[in-house]
Protein backbone atom coordinates (compact mmCIF):
# COMPACT_ATOMS: atom_id res chain seq x y z
CA UNK A 1 0.00 0.00 0.00
CA UNK A 2 0.26 2.25 -1.39
CA UNK A 3 0.96 6.39 -2.23
CA UNK A 4 0.57 5.99 -0.25
CA UNK A 5 0.25 6.26 -1.24
CA UNK A 6 0.50 3.32 -1.40
CA UNK A 7 1.96 2.96 -0.27
CA UNK A 8 1.05 4.27 0.57
CA UNK A 9 1.97 6.23 -0.64
CA UNK A 10 0.19 4.10 1.69
CA UNK A 11 -1.91 1.61 0.62
CA UNK A 12 -5.66 -0.06 0.87
CA UNK A 13 -8.98 0.02 -0.92
CA UNK A 14 -12.41 -1.03 -0.30
CA UNK A 15 -12.35 -2.81 -4.09
CA UNK A 16 -14.95 -2.08 -6.73
CA UNK A 17 -16.51 -4.79 -8.66
CA UNK A 18 -14.58 -5.53 -12.01
CA UNK A 19 -16.49 -5.96 -15.05
CA UNK A 20 -15.62 -9.38 -15.43
CA UNK A 21 -14.95 -12.32 -13.19
CA UNK A 22 -12.40 -14.99 -13.82
CA UNK A 23 -8.39 -15.49 -14.20
CA UNK A 24 -6.36 -17.44 -16.55
CA UNK A 25 -3.37 -19.57 -16.02
CA UNK A 26 0.26 -18.24 -17.52
CA UNK A 27 0.02 -17.91 -21.43
CA UNK A 28 3.16 -19.52 -22.47
CA UNK A 29 2.87 -17.52 -25.77
CA UNK A 30 5.03 -14.29 -26.63
CA UNK A 31 3.70 -10.91 -26.72
CA UNK A 32 3.64 -8.95 -30.27
CA UNK A 33 5.45 -5.91 -31.30
CA UNK A 34 3.14 -3.24 -31.05
CA UNK A 35 1.86 -4.76 -27.87
CA UNK A 36 3.38 -4.30 -24.23
CA UNK A 37 2.62 -6.72 -21.36
CA UNK A 38 3.25 -6.00 -17.93
CA UNK A 39 3.51 -8.70 -15.37
CA UNK A 40 2.54 -7.06 -11.85
CA UNK A 41 2.45 -9.21 -8.45
CA UNK A 42 -0.98 -7.78 -7.30
CA UNK A 43 -4.45 -6.85 -9.35
CA UNK A 44 -5.51 -3.11 -9.10
CA UNK A 45 -8.08 -2.46 -6.71
CA UNK A 46 -10.52 0.22 -8.15
CA UNK A 47 -11.08 2.50 -11.27
CA UNK A 48 -11.77 4.99 -8.22
CA UNK A 49 -8.83 7.37 -7.99
CA UNK A 50 -10.17 9.04 -4.91
CA UNK A 51 -11.23 5.35 -2.88
CA UNK A 52 -7.45 4.05 -2.74
CA UNK A 53 -4.23 4.72 -1.80
CA UNK A 54 -2.23 1.57 -3.72
CA UNK A 55 0.66 2.27 -5.65
CA UNK A 56 0.35 -0.48 -8.15
CA UNK A 57 -3.02 0.87 -9.14
CA UNK A 58 -1.67 4.45 -9.56
CA UNK A 59 1.06 3.06 -11.60
CA UNK A 60 -1.70 1.65 -14.01
CA UNK A 61 -4.27 4.87 -13.68
CA UNK A 62 -1.65 7.44 -14.97
CA UNK A 63 -1.49 5.92 -18.23
CA UNK A 64 -5.47 6.49 -18.00
CA UNK A 65 -5.57 9.71 -16.14
CA UNK A 66 -3.87 12.79 -15.93
CA UNK A 67 -2.96 15.36 -13.02
CA UNK A 68 -2.72 19.37 -13.24
CA UNK A 69 0.55 19.10 -12.76
CA UNK A 70 3.70 16.47 -12.27
CA UNK A 71 6.89 15.83 -10.37
CA UNK A 72 9.99 16.46 -12.41
CA UNK A 73 12.02 14.29 -9.98
CA UNK A 74 14.29 16.48 -8.57
CA UNK A 75 11.84 18.09 -6.25
CA UNK A 76 10.26 20.58 -8.61
CA UNK A 77 6.99 20.13 -10.89
CA UNK A 78 6.71 20.55 -14.41
CA UNK A 79 2.95 20.82 -16.37
CA UNK A 80 0.42 18.42 -17.36
CA UNK A 81 -3.08 19.99 -17.80
CA UNK A 82 -2.27 23.05 -16.24
CA UNK A 83 0.32 25.27 -18.68
CA UNK A 84 1.13 28.11 -15.43
CA UNK A 85 0.09 28.14 -11.74
CA UNK A 86 0.61 30.80 -9.56
CA UNK A 87 0.33 31.03 -5.63
CA UNK A 88 -1.48 33.89 -5.24
CA UNK A 89 -1.56 34.11 -1.57
CA UNK A 90 -1.25 31.57 1.09
CA UNK A 91 -4.40 29.82 0.66
CA UNK A 92 -5.60 30.50 -3.16
CA UNK A 93 -4.08 29.45 -6.25
CA UNK A 94 -4.74 29.69 -9.50
CA UNK A 95 -3.98 27.33 -12.85
CA UNK A 96 -4.36 27.41 -16.10
CA UNK A 97 -5.26 24.86 -18.08
CA UNK A 98 -4.85 23.42 -21.79
CA UNK A 99 -7.20 23.62 -23.83
CA UNK A 100 -6.83 20.90 -26.45
CA UNK A 101 -7.67 18.49 -24.03
CA UNK A 102 -10.88 15.81 -24.61
CA UNK A 103 -12.29 13.34 -23.00
CA UNK A 104 -11.94 9.58 -24.12
CA UNK A 105 -15.57 10.20 -25.03
CA UNK A 106 -14.73 13.19 -26.64
CA UNK A 107 -15.86 15.93 -24.33
CA UNK A 108 -13.94 18.81 -23.39
CA UNK A 109 -11.57 19.04 -20.28
CA UNK A 110 -12.42 22.16 -18.66
CA UNK A 111 -12.50 24.39 -15.69
CA UNK A 112 -15.63 22.62 -14.64
CA UNK A 113 -14.00 19.07 -14.17
CA UNK A 114 -11.12 20.02 -12.30
CA UNK A 115 -13.58 21.55 -9.60
CA UNK A 116 -15.89 18.79 -9.59
CA UNK A 117 -12.80 16.68 -9.08
CA UNK A 118 -11.17 18.11 -6.83
CA UNK A 119 -14.31 19.26 -4.88
CA UNK A 120 -15.59 15.76 -4.97
CA UNK A 121 -12.41 14.24 -2.88
CA UNK A 122 -12.33 17.36 -0.56
CA UNK A 123 -16.26 17.12 0.75
CA UNK A 124 -17.08 13.05 0.90
CA UNK A 125 -15.00 12.07 4.25
CA UNK A 126 -15.89 8.74 3.20
CA UNK A 127 -13.05 8.45 0.08
CA UNK A 128 -9.56 6.95 1.73
CA UNK A 129 -8.07 10.12 -0.45
CA UNK A 130 -10.00 12.62 1.84
CA UNK A 131 -7.79 12.98 4.07
CA UNK A 132 -4.70 14.68 1.32
CA UNK A 133 -7.41 16.60 0.00
CA UNK A 134 -9.56 18.13 3.02
CA UNK A 135 -7.71 21.50 3.34
CA UNK A 136 -9.50 22.32 0.20
CA UNK A 137 -12.57 24.46 0.81
CA UNK A 138 -13.63 25.36 -2.62
CA UNK A 139 -12.28 25.47 -6.24
CA UNK A 140 -13.35 28.51 -8.29
CA UNK A 141 -13.82 28.04 -12.11
CA UNK A 142 -12.51 31.78 -13.45
CA UNK A 143 -12.98 30.87 -17.04
CA UNK A 144 -13.39 27.46 -19.42
CA UNK A 145 -9.29 27.14 -18.85
CA UNK A 146 -8.64 28.99 -15.95
CA UNK A 147 -9.24 27.94 -11.85
CA UNK A 148 -8.92 29.12 -8.47
CA UNK A 149 -7.98 26.59 -5.50
CA UNK A 150 -8.91 27.98 -2.17
CA UNK A 151 -7.60 26.36 1.42
CA UNK A 152 -8.64 26.46 4.68
CA UNK A 153 -5.15 27.43 5.63
CA UNK A 154 -1.87 27.72 4.40
CA UNK A 155 -0.72 24.69 2.29
CA UNK A 156 2.78 24.31 1.38
CA UNK A 157 2.22 20.88 0.04
CA UNK A 158 -0.33 21.86 -2.64
CA UNK A 159 1.59 21.03 -5.83
CA UNK A 160 2.72 17.78 -4.36
CA UNK A 161 -0.81 17.20 -3.76
CA UNK A 162 -2.13 18.44 -7.37
CA UNK A 163 0.58 15.59 -8.83
CA UNK A 164 -0.30 12.66 -7.61
CA UNK A 165 -3.19 9.85 -7.18
CA UNK A 166 -6.56 11.81 -6.05
CA UNK A 167 -5.78 14.52 -8.56
CA UNK A 168 -6.16 12.26 -11.75
CA UNK A 169 -9.05 14.32 -14.03
CA UNK A 170 -12.65 12.96 -13.58
CA UNK A 171 -15.25 14.28 -16.71
CA UNK A 172 -17.70 15.58 -14.42
CA UNK A 173 -20.53 15.65 -17.80
CA UNK A 174 -20.05 12.10 -18.05
CA UNK A 175 -20.50 10.91 -14.75
CA UNK A 176 -23.44 13.58 -13.74
CA UNK A 177 -25.34 11.89 -17.03
CA UNK A 178 -24.46 8.23 -16.06
CA UNK A 179 -23.85 8.28 -12.42
CA UNK A 180 -20.49 7.04 -10.60
CA UNK A 181 -21.42 3.64 -11.12
CA UNK A 182 -21.39 3.71 -15.08
CA UNK A 183 -18.50 5.31 -14.52
CA UNK A 184 -16.80 2.53 -12.55
CA UNK A 185 -17.71 0.03 -15.32
CA UNK A 186 -16.54 2.26 -17.83
CA UNK A 187 -13.98 4.61 -16.87
CA UNK A 188 -12.88 7.89 -19.03
CA UNK A 189 -9.96 9.53 -18.64
CA UNK A 190 -7.59 12.13 -20.36
CA UNK A 191 -4.21 10.14 -20.62
CA UNK A 192 -2.90 8.19 -23.69
CA UNK A 193 -4.65 4.97 -23.47
CA UNK A 194 -8.33 3.70 -22.39
CA UNK A 195 -10.11 1.31 -21.02
CA UNK A 196 -10.86 -1.79 -23.08
CA UNK A 197 -11.45 -4.61 -19.97
CA UNK A 198 -10.69 -5.46 -16.21
CA UNK A 199 -10.43 -9.05 -15.40
CA UNK A 200 -10.50 -9.21 -11.63
CA UNK A 201 -7.26 -11.45 -10.40
CA UNK A 202 -6.07 -11.30 -13.43
CA UNK A 203 -5.69 -8.23 -15.82
CA UNK A 204 -6.50 -4.79 -17.30
CA UNK A 205 -6.38 -3.73 -20.88
CA UNK A 206 -5.44 -0.74 -22.37
CA UNK A 207 -5.83 0.70 -25.80
CA UNK A 208 -4.33 3.94 -27.63
CA UNK A 209 -6.70 6.95 -26.54
CA UNK A 210 -7.66 8.55 -29.90
CA UNK A 211 -8.58 12.02 -28.31
CA UNK A 212 -5.08 12.47 -26.38
CA UNK A 213 -3.41 15.69 -27.13
CA UNK A 214 0.03 14.16 -26.21
CA UNK A 215 2.41 12.24 -28.22
CA UNK A 216 0.37 9.27 -29.70
CA UNK A 217 0.82 6.08 -27.76
CA UNK A 218 3.18 3.74 -29.21
CA UNK A 219 1.43 0.09 -28.96
CA UNK A 220 -1.95 -1.27 -30.08
CA UNK A 221 -2.67 -2.45 -26.70
CA UNK A 222 -1.73 -1.98 -23.24
CA UNK A 223 -1.91 -4.96 -20.89
CA UNK A 224 -0.93 -5.42 -16.88
CA UNK A 225 -0.97 -8.78 -15.77
CA UNK A 226 -1.69 -9.74 -11.70
CA UNK A 227 0.99 -12.54 -11.30
CA UNK A 228 0.96 -13.16 -7.43
CA UNK A 229 3.26 -15.76 -7.27
CA UNK A 230 7.13 -14.98 -8.14
CA UNK A 231 8.26 -18.14 -10.19
CA UNK A 232 5.16 -17.82 -12.41
CA UNK A 233 6.03 -14.13 -13.04
CA UNK A 234 9.21 -15.20 -13.67
CA UNK A 235 8.51 -18.26 -15.83
CA UNK A 236 6.17 -15.65 -18.03
CA UNK A 237 9.09 -13.62 -18.28
CA UNK A 238 11.44 -16.27 -19.45
CA UNK A 239 9.00 -17.68 -22.02
CA UNK A 240 8.09 -14.22 -23.54
CA UNK A 241 5.06 -13.69 -22.38
CA UNK A 242 5.26 -10.53 -20.98
CA UNK A 243 7.73 -8.22 -21.72
CA UNK A 244 8.18 -6.72 -18.16
CA UNK A 245 7.80 -8.64 -15.30
CA UNK A 246 8.07 -6.63 -11.44
CA UNK A 247 9.20 -7.69 -8.26
CA UNK A 248 11.63 -9.80 -9.28
CA UNK A 249 13.24 -11.94 -6.58
CA UNK A 250 16.64 -12.49 -5.59
CA UNK A 251 16.79 -15.93 -6.03
CA UNK A 252 16.20 -15.18 -9.77
CA UNK A 253 18.24 -12.15 -10.66
CA UNK A 254 21.20 -14.49 -11.79
CA UNK A 255 19.01 -16.82 -13.63
CA UNK A 256 17.68 -13.52 -16.21
CA UNK A 257 20.64 -12.19 -16.39
CA UNK A 258 22.33 -15.29 -17.95
CA UNK A 259 19.50 -16.26 -20.34
CA UNK A 260 19.65 -15.20 -23.43
CA UNK A 261 17.08 -12.14 -24.28
CA UNK A 262 16.75 -11.03 -20.65
CA UNK A 263 17.73 -8.33 -18.64
CA UNK A 264 17.35 -6.95 -15.08
CA UNK A 265 16.51 -2.91 -14.04
CA UNK A 266 17.16 -1.86 -10.82
CA UNK A 267 16.73 1.75 -8.53
CA UNK A 268 15.56 2.62 -4.87
CA UNK A 269 11.64 3.25 -4.18
CA UNK A 270 10.13 5.13 -1.80
CA UNK A 271 8.12 2.13 0.15
CA UNK A 272 9.01 1.34 3.16
CA UNK A 273 8.13 -2.39 5.11
CA UNK A 274 7.04 -1.55 8.01
CA UNK A 275 4.56 -3.12 11.37
CA UNK A 276 1.56 -1.47 12.30
CA UNK A 277 0.89 -1.89 16.13
CA UNK A 278 -2.50 -1.30 17.84
CA UNK A 279 -2.03 0.70 21.06
CA UNK A 280 -5.46 1.39 22.36
CA UNK A 281 -6.40 0.64 26.00
CA UNK A 282 -6.69 -3.82 26.50
CA UNK A 283 -4.17 -4.32 23.99
CA UNK A 284 -0.79 -6.46 24.67
CA UNK A 285 0.66 -3.79 22.28
CA UNK A 286 -0.39 -0.88 23.94
CA UNK A 287 2.39 -0.93 26.38
CA UNK A 288 5.64 0.82 24.80
CA UNK A 289 7.92 -1.50 26.14
CA UNK A 290 6.44 -4.36 24.29
CA UNK A 291 6.53 -2.24 21.35
CA UNK A 292 10.45 -1.63 21.82
CA UNK A 293 11.02 -5.15 22.05
CA UNK A 294 9.18 -5.93 19.04
CA UNK A 295 11.41 -3.64 17.00
CA UNK A 296 14.66 -4.60 19.25
CA UNK A 297 14.07 -8.55 18.21
CA UNK A 298 14.08 -7.73 14.59
CA UNK A 299 17.14 -7.68 12.64
CA UNK A 300 16.58 -5.45 9.60
CA UNK A 301 19.99 -5.90 8.45
CA UNK A 302 19.88 -10.18 8.43
CA UNK A 303 16.73 -9.93 6.45
CA UNK A 304 17.68 -7.25 4.12
CA UNK A 305 21.13 -9.55 3.35
CA UNK A 306 19.66 -13.02 3.30
CA UNK A 307 16.24 -12.19 1.87
CA UNK A 308 16.94 -8.58 -0.30
CA UNK A 309 20.59 -9.25 -1.45
CA UNK A 310 21.36 -5.69 -0.30
CA UNK A 311 18.45 -4.23 -2.06
CA UNK A 312 16.95 -2.49 0.46
CA UNK A 313 18.23 -0.65 3.41
CA UNK A 314 17.22 -0.36 6.95
CA UNK A 315 15.39 2.24 8.08
CA UNK A 316 13.80 3.98 11.31
CA UNK A 317 11.50 6.20 9.52
CA UNK A 318 9.26 6.22 6.62
CA UNK A 319 10.03 9.79 5.52
CA UNK A 320 13.55 8.44 3.78
CA UNK A 321 15.93 10.65 1.25
CA UNK A 322 14.68 12.26 -1.27
CA UNK A 323 11.04 13.44 0.68
CA UNK A 324 10.69 16.51 1.88
CA UNK A 325 11.17 16.49 5.58
CA UNK A 326 13.99 13.29 6.01
CA UNK A 327 15.50 12.79 8.79
CA UNK A 328 18.54 11.14 7.49
CA UNK A 329 19.81 10.76 10.96
CA UNK A 330 17.19 7.14 11.19
CA UNK A 331 18.06 5.98 8.01
CA UNK A 332 20.57 3.20 6.92
CA UNK A 333 20.10 2.38 10.48
CA UNK A 334 18.92 -1.00 12.76
CA UNK A 335 18.68 -1.29 16.81
CA UNK A 336 18.66 -5.22 17.25
CA UNK A 337 19.33 -5.78 20.30
CA UNK A 338 17.37 -9.18 21.46
CA UNK A 339 19.08 -9.29 24.83
CA UNK A 340 17.60 -5.94 25.76
CA UNK A 341 13.98 -7.17 23.92
CA UNK A 342 13.96 -9.89 26.31
CA UNK A 343 14.55 -7.25 29.61
CA UNK A 344 11.99 -4.79 28.54
CA UNK A 345 9.34 -8.31 28.10
CA UNK A 346 10.27 -9.03 31.68
CA UNK A 347 9.46 -5.13 32.78
CA UNK A 348 6.41 -5.38 31.00
CA UNK A 349 5.20 -8.31 32.90
CA UNK A 350 5.43 -11.11 30.32
CA UNK A 351 9.08 -12.40 31.38
CA UNK A 352 7.21 -15.73 30.83
CA UNK A 353 6.45 -14.75 27.00
CA UNK A 354 3.28 -12.99 25.16
CA UNK A 355 1.08 -13.95 22.74
CA UNK A 356 0.08 -11.69 19.27
CA UNK A 357 -1.88 -12.34 16.31
CA UNK A 358 -0.09 -11.13 13.25
CA UNK A 359 -1.26 -10.32 9.90
CA UNK A 360 0.73 -9.96 6.56
CA UNK A 361 0.33 -10.28 3.12
CA UNK A 362 1.01 -12.83 0.99
CA UNK A 363 2.50 -11.93 -3.15
CA UNK A 364 1.59 -8.09 -2.76
CA UNK A 365 5.30 -7.39 -2.27
CA UNK A 366 8.93 -8.46 -3.27
CA UNK A 367 9.39 -11.69 -0.50
CA UNK A 368 6.83 -10.34 1.41
CA UNK A 369 5.90 -13.89 2.78
CA UNK A 370 9.51 -14.98 3.69
CA UNK A 371 9.99 -11.50 5.85
CA UNK A 372 7.08 -12.33 8.04
CA UNK A 373 7.92 -15.47 8.59
CA UNK A 374 11.44 -14.45 9.46
CA UNK A 375 9.99 -11.59 11.36
CA UNK A 376 7.90 -14.41 13.24
CA UNK A 377 11.17 -16.54 13.95
CA UNK A 378 13.04 -13.74 15.21
CA UNK A 379 10.38 -12.78 17.88
CA UNK A 380 9.94 -16.48 18.77
CA UNK A 381 13.52 -15.87 19.78
CA UNK A 382 13.02 -13.10 22.52
CA UNK A 383 9.65 -14.92 23.77
CA UNK A 384 7.01 -13.07 21.25
CA UNK A 385 4.80 -15.48 19.80
CA UNK A 386 3.50 -13.98 16.97
CA UNK A 387 0.39 -16.08 15.12
CA UNK A 388 1.11 -15.62 11.52
CA UNK A 389 -1.74 -15.08 9.34
CA UNK A 390 -1.45 -14.68 5.37
CA UNK A 391 -4.06 -13.10 3.30
CA UNK A 392 -4.38 -12.44 -0.08
CA UNK A 393 -3.99 -8.94 -1.39
CA UNK A 394 -8.29 -8.59 -1.83
CA UNK A 395 -8.39 -10.15 1.72
CA UNK A 396 -5.72 -7.94 3.18
CA UNK A 397 -7.26 -5.09 1.82
CA UNK A 398 -10.54 -6.22 3.57
CA UNK A 399 -9.15 -6.23 6.92
CA UNK A 400 -7.00 -2.66 6.00
CA UNK A 401 -10.21 -0.47 4.90
CA UNK A 402 -12.57 -1.83 7.93
CA UNK A 403 -9.80 -1.38 10.38
CA UNK A 404 -10.24 -5.08 11.64
CA UNK A 405 -6.96 -6.14 12.53
CA UNK A 406 -6.07 -7.46 15.27
CA UNK A 407 -2.11 -5.95 17.64
CA UNK A 408 -0.13 -5.74 14.62
CA UNK A 409 -0.03 -6.06 10.70
CA UNK A 410 2.89 -5.93 8.11
CA UNK A 411 2.26 -3.33 5.20
CA UNK A 412 4.10 -1.35 2.47
CA UNK A 413 4.29 2.12 2.23
CA UNK A 414 5.04 4.39 -0.73
CA UNK A 415 4.56 8.31 -0.95
CA UNK A 416 3.64 9.92 -4.23
CA UNK A 417 3.73 13.11 -2.86
CA UNK A 418 7.49 13.35 -2.34
CA UNK A 419 6.63 14.96 1.15
CA UNK A 420 6.61 14.31 4.40
CA UNK A 421 2.88 15.12 5.20
CA UNK A 422 1.63 12.10 3.08
CA UNK A 423 4.15 9.62 4.86
CA UNK A 424 3.06 11.02 8.43
CA UNK A 425 -0.30 11.49 8.03
CA UNK A 426 -1.61 8.16 9.55
CA UNK A 427 -0.22 9.29 12.73
CA UNK A 428 -2.70 11.71 13.61
CA UNK A 429 -5.56 10.81 15.41
CA UNK A 430 -7.86 11.29 13.04
CA UNK A 431 -6.53 9.36 11.25
CA UNK A 432 -5.47 6.25 13.13
CA UNK A 433 -8.64 6.12 14.62
CA UNK A 434 -9.53 2.23 14.82
CA UNK A 435 -5.84 1.34 13.41
CA UNK A 436 -3.47 1.84 16.07
CA UNK A 437 -5.41 4.40 18.27
CA UNK A 438 -2.01 6.22 18.75
CA UNK A 439 -2.20 9.33 20.99
CA UNK A 440 0.91 11.89 21.25
CA UNK A 441 -0.06 15.62 21.68
CA UNK A 442 3.20 16.67 20.46
CA UNK A 443 2.91 14.80 17.57
CA UNK A 444 -0.74 16.06 17.01
CA UNK A 445 0.69 19.92 17.56
CA UNK A 446 3.57 19.53 15.40
CA UNK A 447 1.55 17.98 12.18
CA UNK A 448 -1.07 20.02 12.23
CA UNK A 449 1.37 23.10 12.52
CA UNK A 450 3.31 21.63 10.09
CA UNK A 451 0.70 21.04 7.21
CA UNK A 452 0.39 24.87 6.86
CA UNK A 453 3.47 26.36 7.86
CA UNK A 454 5.11 27.98 4.57
CA UNK A 455 8.53 28.20 6.23
CA UNK A 456 10.07 25.34 4.29
CA UNK A 457 12.97 25.37 7.25
CA UNK A 458 10.83 25.24 10.14
CA UNK A 459 8.54 23.06 8.49
CA UNK A 460 11.09 20.38 8.10
CA UNK A 461 12.30 20.78 11.49
CA UNK A 462 8.66 20.01 12.41
CA UNK A 463 8.63 16.96 10.40
CA UNK A 464 11.90 15.57 11.82
CA UNK A 465 10.69 16.16 15.30
CA UNK A 466 7.55 13.52 14.64
CA UNK A 467 10.07 10.77 13.45
CA UNK A 468 12.15 11.04 16.01
CA UNK A 469 9.22 10.59 18.77
CA UNK A 470 7.46 7.77 16.33
CA UNK A 471 11.31 5.75 16.26
CA UNK A 472 10.98 6.24 20.12
CA UNK A 473 7.30 5.12 20.85
CA UNK A 474 6.99 3.01 17.90
CA UNK A 475 3.03 2.73 16.36
CA UNK A 476 4.56 2.02 13.40
CA UNK A 477 7.91 -0.17 13.12
CA UNK A 478 9.94 0.50 10.10
CA UNK A 479 11.77 -2.27 8.56
CA UNK A 480 13.67 -0.91 5.06
CA UNK A 481 13.04 0.74 2.39
CA UNK A 482 13.09 -1.53 -1.04
CA UNK A 483 14.59 -1.24 -4.41
CA UNK A 484 12.80 -2.23 -7.52
CA UNK A 485 14.34 -5.09 -8.88
CA UNK A 486 12.27 -5.39 -12.97
CA UNK A 487 13.26 -8.21 -15.51
CA UNK A 488 12.49 -7.13 -18.70
CA UNK A 489 13.41 -8.68 -22.50
CA UNK A 490 16.41 -7.56 -24.00
CA UNK A 491 14.87 -5.19 -26.31
CA UNK A 492 12.55 -3.43 -23.92
CA UNK A 493 14.17 -0.10 -22.17
CA UNK A 494 12.73 0.77 -18.89
CA UNK A 495 14.03 2.55 -16.10
CA UNK A 496 11.94 1.94 -12.75
CA UNK A 497 11.04 5.29 -10.98
CA UNK A 498 11.53 6.22 -7.13
CA UNK A 499 7.36 6.16 -7.29
CA UNK A 500 6.86 3.19 -8.60
CA UNK A 501 4.64 5.11 -11.53
CA UNK A 502 5.12 2.89 -14.27
CA UNK A 503 4.60 5.98 -17.48
CA UNK A 504 4.19 3.33 -20.61
CA UNK A 505 5.26 6.67 -22.62
CA UNK A 506 8.41 6.31 -21.19
CA UNK A 507 8.83 2.64 -22.14
CA UNK A 508 10.45 1.72 -25.10
CA UNK A 509 10.27 -1.54 -27.02
CA UNK A 510 12.49 -2.24 -30.30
Amino acid sequence: MDNGEGGTDSEGESGEESSEEGGEEASGEETGDDELVIATGADMVTFDIHDHNNTSTEAIHVNMFNYLVKTDGEGGFVPDLATEWENVDDTTWNFTLRDDVKFHNGEDFTAEDVKYTLERVANDDSLLEHGNYNQISEVNVLGDYEVEIVTESPEPAMLNRLSRLGSGMLPSQYIEENGFDHFLEEPVGTGPYQYVEWVRDDRVVLEPAENYFGEEAQYSQLTFRAIPEDSTRVSELITGGVDIATNIPPNDWERIEEEEGLKLGQSPTQRVMMLIMRTGEGEVTSDQKVREAIDLAIDNEAIVESLYEGAATPTRTRVTPGNTGANKDLYDTSVYDPEKAKELLAEAGYEDGVEINFAAPSGRYLKDRESAELIQAMLSEVGITANLEFKEWSSFVENYTSKTFDEMFMIGYGNSMFDAALALDRLTQDQNEGETDYMNEEVEELLNEAESNMDPEERVEQYQRVQEIIAEERPQIYLYQLDAVVGMQSNVDFEPRLDEMIYVKDITKE
